[in-house]
């Protein structure tokens, strides 16, 4: 995995450094009725930012602390409620279940071994009836999409880039 001190320096570079948010979880973001959102590697804070300003409420965690400045500083400017934690997510441990909890682009840049746990962290913190948002190339889409569905979750969208998972109200955590 990249070191923090390798992000802190890029998104210093660049006050946008991730982009735009994916138009797939823009759609979603805008249909989705306010609740609580984790974004697991949240980075700046693209798709938090994006959340919060739809009116949930937003839990990011990433290890650059210059990010999470970045995404705080923007969140207090815009009056949103957003909370910055600065930690490892492959360690972090969500003390509530959420609505939406998002993986953009992150289980690509851990160590193989670390990627399955991570997902089935991702996967325990979705409420009932919440929903998974996941980016990933497609070479890492494809584990990602076949342990959902090996997990009972109800695919909502899928790409070979782009999965949106919803987790039945029945169905035991992973």
């Amino acid at each position: 995995m990249p070191s923090n001190v390798t992000y802190d320096q890029h998104y210093r570079d660049d006050a946008a450094a991730c982009g735009a948010p994916f138009e797939e979880f823009d759609a979603f973001c805008g249909e989705a009725e306010p609740g609580s959102v984790l974004d697991l590697g949240c980075g700046q804070g693209r798709d938090a930012l994006l959340f919060a300003r739809a009116g949930h409420r937003v839990v990011g965690v990433d290890l650059s602390s210059v990010g999470i400045e970045q995404m705080r500083g923007v969140a207090e400017a815009e009056g949103l409620a957003v909370e910055g934690v600065v930690a490892d997510i492959r360690t972090y441990e969500p003390d509530e279940p959420f609505d939406v909890v998002l993986l953009d682009r992150v289980l690509h840049m851990l160590a193989a071994d670390d990627r399955g746990p991570m997902l089935n962290t991702a996967m325990g913190a979705v409420a009932p009836d919440g929903h998974l948002l996941v980016a990933e190339g497609p070479k890492g889409m494809a584990p990602v999409r076949a342990a959902v569905e090996a997990s009972g979750w109800v695919l909502v969208k899928a790409t070979s880039n782009r999965l949106i998972a919803r987790r039945p109200a029945m169905l035991p955590n992973p």
